[in-house]
Order: C-alpha cells, then sequence, then structure tokens
C-alpha cells in the first residue's frame, strides 16, 4: 500500500493519522520482519517519511516534540499492526529525546541534518577514560532495539579520570555520561536469537579505545543540563521508555483480543456443539478482558493527560507524578499480558499455528513484559513510596 506522507512537523493528532494510515502497509511486512529479524529498508522509507522516528525529537531539529499521550496511542496504532516496528519506534524516540540536553551543533549533527536519523542505545558496562578534549571510550553495550537501523549509537559509561581514580558527582554517586558516536565506529554482534519482538533486532555492539568529544557526551536527564523549554523534556526518558513500550502492550493486546472475538464466532470446538461465542464462560472472560484492557489504559491516557497540563503550567515533573506515570505504565503491561494471555488460551489449538493472529502476539508480549519496564516489581516501588518508605528510584 503506497500512502502519501507529509514531511512537515504536525501535531500529535497528525503523526497519529500517519501511523494509521501507514498501518497496513506495515502489516503488510509483518511475516517479514519476523524472519529477517529486521526492518526491511523499504518499510523504514516510509517510516521516515512519515516522521514516526522523530516523535520525541526537539522541534527545533524538525522533531514532532509531542505530548506523552499522543505518544502512547500512536506506538499503540503500530503495534497493532506489527509490534517489534512499535518497539523499534518507541526505543528511537526515547533515545532521541537527549537532543534536548546537548548543544544545538551537537544535536543537529546528529538529528537535524538526516531525516533518517536514528540514535540507539543499550546497557553497558562501558568506560569512559577522560582525556583532553573528550574521553577515551571503551565498552560493550546490549540490548541495543534498533540498533541495525541506527545512524549513531550511545555508549553509557562509568566516568574515570586519566590515572583510572572513578570520578565521583557531589553526592559521592559515580560519574556516569552517554556517549554518542557513529554507528560506523563501532562493531556490531548478533545476540538476537529469542522468542518475541525478532524483528527490533536488540543486539550488542562494542568499541575499544575511541575517542568522543566533550560535546558528545551528556549526562542523561540532567535537568540542569536542560536546552530546551518545552515541557516534554520535563519527563525523564524512563518515563517515555515506560509508556511507549506500555502502549506496544496496549497494542498487542487490543488486536489479539480482537482476533480472538473474531475466531469465537466461527469456531465450534471438538466435543461441543455451539460456537465459543455461545458459550457462557467464554462470553463472561471476553467482557471481562475488555474491561480490564480499557481500564487500564484509561488510567494510562487519563494520567497522562493531567500529568502533561500540570508540568505545563509548572515546568517541573514532581517525583509524585513519575510514580503515577510507573504505576499507570506497569499496571497497562500487566493487564494487556493477561488479555492476551487469555485470549490465546481460549483460542484453543487454534493458537499454536503460525499461520493465525496469536502464536505471535504471545511470544510478542511475553517479551514486552520480560523487559525492565514491565516488572512486577515496580508496583512494589510504588507502594513504597505510597507508604512513606524510601523507594528504589533507578528506574522511576
Amino acid at each position: 500500500m503506497q500512502v502519501r506522507m507529509m514531511a512537515e512537523i504536525g501535531s500529535g493528532s497528525d503523526y497519529h493519522e500517519r501511523a494509521r494510515a501507514l498501518a497496513p502497509e506495515i502489516a503488510g511486512f509483518a511475516d517479514r520482519i519476523e524472519a529477517e529479524r529486521r526492518l526491511p529498508e523499504k518499510l523504514l522509507d516510509a517510516l521516515f517519511a512519515a516522521g514516526l522516528y522523530r516523535l520525541l525529537l526537539p522541534r527545533a531539529f524538525a522533531g514532532g516534540e509531542i505530548d506523552p499521550a499522543s505518544f502512547v496511542e500512536i506506538i499503540e496504532t503500530v503495534a497493532k499492526a506489527d509490534a517489534s516496528t512499535a518497539w523499534c519506534l518507541s526505543q528511537a524516540a526515547g533515545c532521541s529525546m537527549v537532543a534536548a540536553f546537548v548543544a544545538p551543533d551537537v544535536a543537529a549533527t546528529v538529528f537535524g541534518r538526516d531525516r533518517r536519523a536514528i540514535l540507539a542505545w543499550g546497557p553497558g558496562p562501558g568506560r569512559a577514560v577522560a582525556a583532553a578534549g573528550g574521553y577515551r571510550i571503551t565498552g560493550k553495550w546490549s540490548f541495543a532495539s534498533g540498533g541495525r537501523h541506527a545512524s549513531w549509537l550511545g555508549g553509557i559509561c562509568t566516568v574515570v579520570e586519566a590515572d583510572g581514580t572513578p570520578r565521583r558527582e557531589r553526592d559521592g554517586a559515580p560519574a556516569i555520561r552517554t556517549a554518542l558516536f557513529p554507528a560506523a565506529r563501532a562493531e556490531m554482534t548478533d545476540i538476537w536469537d529469542v522468542i518475541g519482538l525478532r524483528g527490533t533486532a536488540s543486539d550488542a555492539f562494542a568499541v575499544s579505545d575511541l575517542f568522543v568529544a566533550e560535546g558528545y557526551t551528556v549526562a542523561r536527564d540532567d535537568q540542569a543540563s536542560r536546552r530546551e523549554a518545552g515541557p516534554l523534556y520535563c519527563f525523564p526518558t524512563s518515563s517515555l521508555y515506560a509508556v511507549g513500550f506500555a502502549g506496544v502492550a496496549l497494542g498487542i493486546a487490543r488486536v489479539t483480543l480482537d482476533a480472538f472475538i473474531g475466531l469465537a464466532a466461527d469456531k465450534t470446538p471438538r466435543g461441543f456443539k455451539s460456537t465459543l461465542r455461545d458459550n457462557a464462560v467464554i462470553q463472561s472472560e471476553v467482557a471481562r478482558a475488555e474491561a480490564r484492557l480499557g481500564a487500564a489504559r484509561s488510567f494510562l491516557l487519563g494520567s497522562l493527560h493531567e500529568i502533561w497540563r500540570d508540568v505545563a503550567a509548572a515546568n517541573r515533573l514532581t517525583l509524585a507524578q513519575r510514580m503515577c506515570i510507573r504505576l499507570a505504565a506497569t499496571y497497562a503491561i500487566d493487564q494487556a499480558t493477561s488479555v492476551v494471555d487469555a485470549a490465546y488460551h481460549a483460542a484453543g489449538a487454534t493458537a499454536i499455528f503460525q499461520s493465525n493472529d496469536f502464536e505471535r502476539r504471545f511470544r510478542d508480549i511475553h517479551t514486552v513484559a520480560q523487559q525492565v519496564q514491565g516488572r512486577a516489581s515496580h508496583f512494589e516501588t510504588v507502594g513504597q513510596f505510597m507508604l512513606g518508605l524510601e523507594p528504589d528510584l533507578l528506574f522511576v
């Protein structure tokens, strides 16, 4: 399907319309994405033309800079067509927020001069040794979703002085910086042999003793280094990753539940005299699944709308608001997973065949749930905060 895409910067609704228009084409590539474990070049061309890789990039660098709730809805729409594509877009969007925390000329070099620009990164270990004008970087990073399509990579590093002494922040914590460098400077290793989200190409990359200038390193989410005034950049990348991946989960669950409703109208299980939809247990389960999914989605989007309004007025995001985002995102992933599980099991043996609408989505949702943003331990963190205890803030 050929869709004419607008190249200009748009609103959240503009980008959402582009995603809806492109969804049939994305769905048409789903089998190829799964088999090749990559997004095909033709699909990448369409995503770039639609501006869907630039949703959270500042407008100053031809980005969308859209609000978080619109971001969730766009990612959800793409996930209904293909979860791996949605995951890559969400990951790249979060990475692009770094443009608000580096000098404008650096952001322009990485993002502003190439509409096909993608930054990808993942967890280390990495080491940055202080040198004249910058750092010498050595490390290996994994889970670099979309890294095979990236033009730039980011290596998260612990900083040490030239004599090997660890650098410390004022509070005594280790100094951490993310070094940005062209993807061509790194060696990629194929490690992504997994059960779900196979098309994200979340491989590993490594560099050894690579010099990176000071200006191309950043303390991520450091509000003291923030250069963009828009309220979006009050949000840490962890919050946008959380809601983006929740959008992936919601999209998978929505299309899986819809597929089961369609199956229930036609399938008569072995040993039964009527179709699945005539079964009272199935009727109840479908209604309960719809309620769980709708409630989780409403909690997430409603919270984001309210928080966005308040952040736009106050130009700051509070810890309580971050906790609310974490709770709503974790709950959305949790409930989406339960809905997919219910649909998968109710579909019976039909669900195990690769030719149907269940098997891949079952694998994809359980891969989403295994990622750090889907951890059940986030409920404990939020509960600690609510009860006046000292919470674990690592992923809040």
